[in-house]
């Protein structure tokens, strides 16, 4: 059915939104990529695991992942990118993050082994559908679905209505200019990396909450295309990141529902490589300013 899929297209682009939006404030405060972002998202499905398993609460898993990616997020600032912050370091903090990103996961291959793990929640939340203008859910795509657009309408009220997101456009315009006017610049980076850490390790959850399952593989999978939704979007624009999310989630629905679900992975890197050769800037420029997107 159409319309089923582009509710589940609308659902996946959101995951892959929050994923990206999470590369492009880095990007945008710090001028840096975080290659630790998608093994961070994977950590987050972990961590869900192993709070359902204690506790079989999907408050609790979430608050729990929510704290556990910003601490990663924390760690992976202070290894990476706290004394890396000239523009000569940029490849060594690059370099140096992706690093830390392989040991994340080879800490989880020790732990919880390669093979993908039943998320003990989904069937918590019951195996019948409901149906909303006249498409069927299930109660896992209804919560999937609801909480990623309040993550996105928090993350831009943060941004744009807050004290903290008022400090990170700043820092973003002009971090010599923020540092003058007394804005502590080191620390509002240490910010974002908390955030977007812990906004990507609860993305992580939920895409296990979707799938049924964690699994240590998600990050090189999944997350990965979160990057390039990013160029996509635009590197460092915020509302590029949300808006290529959901056109690339749109696309692999759209291949499916004509039959080319085999070729969705291929189609959406193809997709990348024409509007970067048309655009390079991606779709709606590459400049972050707060939360707008300008070409």
């Amino acid at each position: 059915m159409l319309a089923g899929q582009i509710i589940n297209g609308l659902m996946v682009g959101g995951l892959y939104a929050l994923v990206a939006v999470g590369f492009t404030l880095i990007v945008g405060v710090l001028h840096r990529i975080n290659f630790a972002h998608t093994e961070v998202f994977m950590v987050g499905g972990f961590a869900g695991l192993v709070i359902a398993q204690a506790v079989p609460s999907i408050p609790l898993a979430m608050a729990g992942a929510f704290v556990i990616g910003g601490i990663f997020g924390i760690i992976v600032e202070r290894i990476s990118f706290r004394n890396l912050d000239s523009e000569e370091a940029s490849i060594t903090a690059a370099l140096s993050s992706m690093a830390v990103g392989l040991l994340m996961l080879d800490l989880v291959h020790h732990i919880w082994g390669s093979e993908p793990l039943s998320f003990p929640l989904v069937n918590a939340l019951g195996s019948g559908s409901f149906e909303v203008f006249g498409v069927r859910f299930v109660p896992v795509q209804g919560l999937v679905l609801a909480l990623t657009l309040v993550l996105v309408l928090v993350l831009y009220f943060v941004i744009e209505k807050t004290h903290t997101g008022r400090n990170i456009r700043a820092v973003s315009d002009n971090a010599t200019a923020a540092a003058l006017l007394g804005i502590p610049v080191k620390f509002v980076g240490q910010q974002v990396f908390f955030i977007t850490s812990a906004l990507a390790a609860l993305t992580g959850l939920l895409f296990a909450l979707r799938v049924g399952t964690v699994n240590s593989d998600i990050g090189m999978t999944f997350a990965l295309k979160a990057l390039a939704v990013t160029a996509i979007g635009g590197m460092g624009n915020l509302w590029g990141a949300v808006v290529g999310g959901l056109l690339v989630g749109l696309l692999e629905a759209m291949a499916v529902q004509f039959g080319f679900g085999p070729l969705a992975d291929l189609i959406v890197w193809g997709f990348m490589i024409i509007v970067l050769l048309v655009r390079p800037q991606g779709l709606f420029g590459s400049v972050f300013h707060g939360a707008g997107a300008r070409a």
